[in-house]
């Protein structure tokens, strides 16, 4: 028998009638599991192959051999993997009668024909096999609620609230309407379909489809962001977001493309689209005709 020593910190209250728990085992399950029973206060004994080189375990516990600590308890925790059970065969009389709790889970789906609790019933079968503790990991049980067990705070917000639904209503609504229109101008860039529609009905689905297919998807990934769009939380190691580096492109497209179409800029653009020069005059149909220096030197 070894009196172990831990940098844990324990918070038992001595008790001369503790109630004592057997746990086969010194691994990190088996060690964050002692420390939390010690801190309820129950009183915990090691097994082990080797009582004498275990270490590292909560201030408190004792470690001897599987067969002397199973008689010191009616509850066996068995903290090892189900390819070590093989020992339990030679503790089957001291075993007969009490609980042992199984913790273990495999590693793959029916990696084995039957359970790893149905197993441990086969190889001692005069005890009683109860399944816990499979769901909680070491890092839980050591982290407590600082981290890995950590409670959701109850929210007083209703999730049908009429000040946030909106967003989610925006949100999905213009995406399958940017997503329609998007599917709408791949298929009209089909060779197959644009031979068949004449070029005032190619430019308008091509060019003003274009331009609200644009405008639908950039303001779906702006609702998308919502509050957090320019949220100094939101900004790990200083870099915006995947959406908002997603929106530079889009944002700049359409801030030209505003410019482009204000009435004193768009009036020049027209006009040089109708063959406007500066040293043209406009014709009797509103078109404009460059004047050649051959005309010009007949009028001198």
């Amino acid at each position: 028998m070894e009196k172990t020593t831990d940098a844990f910190p324990s918070t038992m209250n001595s008790s001369e009638n503790q109630e004592t728990v057997c746990i086969f085992g010194t691994g990190d399950f088996g060690r964050s599991l002692a420390l939390k029973m010690l801190q309820c206060d129950y009183s915990i004994v090691f097994g082990s192959r080797n009582p004498h080189k275990s270490s590292l375990l909560p201030s408190g516990a004792e470690v001897f051999s599987y067969s002397e600590a199973a008689q010191k308890s009616d509850i066996v925790i068995i903290a090892v993997h189900r390819e070590h059970y093989d020992f339990l065969k030679e503790l089957t009389e001291v075993l007969k009668g009490k609980i042992l709790v199984d913790i273990s889970n495999n590693l793959k789906i029916n990696q084995y024909p039957e359970s790893n609790a149905e197993y441990l019933a086969q190889l001692v079968p005069g005890a009683h096999i109860v399944k816990a503790f499979n769901t909680i990991s070491a890092w839980a049980l050591q982290s407590g609620a600082l981290d890995a067990s950590r409670q959701a705070t109850a929210k007083t917000e209703d999730p049908f609230s009429t000040s946030t639904a909106w967003l989610y209503d925006s949100y999905i609504a213009l995406g399958i309407l940017g997503f329609f229109l998007f599917v709408l101008l791949g298929i009209t860039s089909l060779p197959s379909v644009s031979n068949t529609v004449n070029w005032r009905e190619f430019r308008f689905v091509q060019s003003k489809l274009g331009y609200m297919t644009l405008i639908l998807c950039t303001a779906h990934t702006m609702v998308y962001g919502g509050k957090r769009f320019l949220s100094p939380s939101s900004l790990r190691w200083y870099l915006p977001s995947a959406y908002v580096i997603a929106l530079i492109i889009p944002c700049t497209v359409l801030v030209i493309k505003f410019i482009l179409i204000l009435p004193c800029i768009d009036k020049i653009l027209t006009q040089i689209r109708q063959g406007w020069e500066r040293n043209s005059k406009p014709t009797s149909n509103g078109q404009y005709l460059k004047q050649s220096s051959i005309h010009l030197d007949s009028q001198l």
